[in-house]
């Protein structure tokens, strides 16, 4: 693995974060670091690794996550370096425009790819060394159109392809009960980013939600303090 500043090992938990230099993955990964985790951050190429910040404790890695065999060597070795992976948060993932008119199945594929994919990869080797150790929280980020139709229709690849999310959680939870092994879906609704803020700049970023605070729930479910959470989906709306 290509690895930049890692981490000694020692103290706190150890956390897989995908999509690490992303606006969401930026706060996310600041904010598990400051609360003492050893952070695995994923990145999509060595430029990307510039973005992320210099600590003792963080990881970067240049993952394609959306080939699976590449994805399950990745989670090997992290499992082989760490030992014990306590949480990992899947914050990959792509946005399209487009009703069923205008969404081809080449449309699908690429969201499909990005925002399922990515995720089952990163899941499927994780959830059985979680098993294994008797813990372990798997975290996704879902969306609001893929629970509302009205939303949805006009997103459509990207409506379906993070529905898939809320099944797969569904799933593993079923499987995994009475194991202390969970999986949890946030759904955050507009994010409070300078892109954001570009293409709707008549709306009020007021009303919409903080990558920061995204950052604080994730790391509250993969806490102690979230230890009783089961067959999660948390709704960060805010206003918006």
């Amino acid at each position: 693995m290509n690895v930049n500043n890692a981490p000694s090992g020692d103290g706190g938990k150890t956390v897989i974060i995908t999509g690490g230099n992303g606006n969401l993955g930026l706060a996310v990964t600041q904010k598990f670091l400051d609360s003492g985790y050893n952070v695995i951050a994923t990145v999509i190429n060595e430029a990307a690794k510039k973005d992320l910040p210099a600590h003792k404790n963080l990881q970067v890695e240049v993952v394609n996550l959306t080939h699976e065999g590449e994805t399950a060597s990745f989670i090997a070795t992290v499992i082989d370096k760490y030992k014990k992976v306590d949480a990992a948060l899947m914050l990959v993932g792509g946005f399209t425009m487009g009703n069923i008119s205008a969404t081809s199945g080449t449309d699908l594929g690429k969201q499909f790819s990005l925002n399922f994919d990515t995720a089952y990869f990163t899941t499927r080797p994780l959830f059985q060394h979680m098993l294994g150790n008797g813990s372990g929280r798997l975290v996704y980020i879902g969306s609001r159109p893929a629970l509302d139709a009205k939303s949805g229709k006009d997103v459509l690849a990207y409506a379906l392809s993070k529905s898939l999310l809320f099944k797969l959680a569904d799933y593993l939870n079923e499987e995994a009960k009475g194991k202390n092994v969970t999986a949890t879906v946030v759904v955050p609704s507009t994010l409070d980013t300078p892109l954001n803020r570009q293409n709707m700049a008549g709306a009020d970023p007021g009303d919409w939600v903080k990558p920061e605070q995204v950052a604080d729930i994730l790391e509250w479910v993969t806490s102690e303090k979230g230890l009783p959470l089961r067959e999660t989906i948390l709704k960060v709306y805010n206003n918006s």
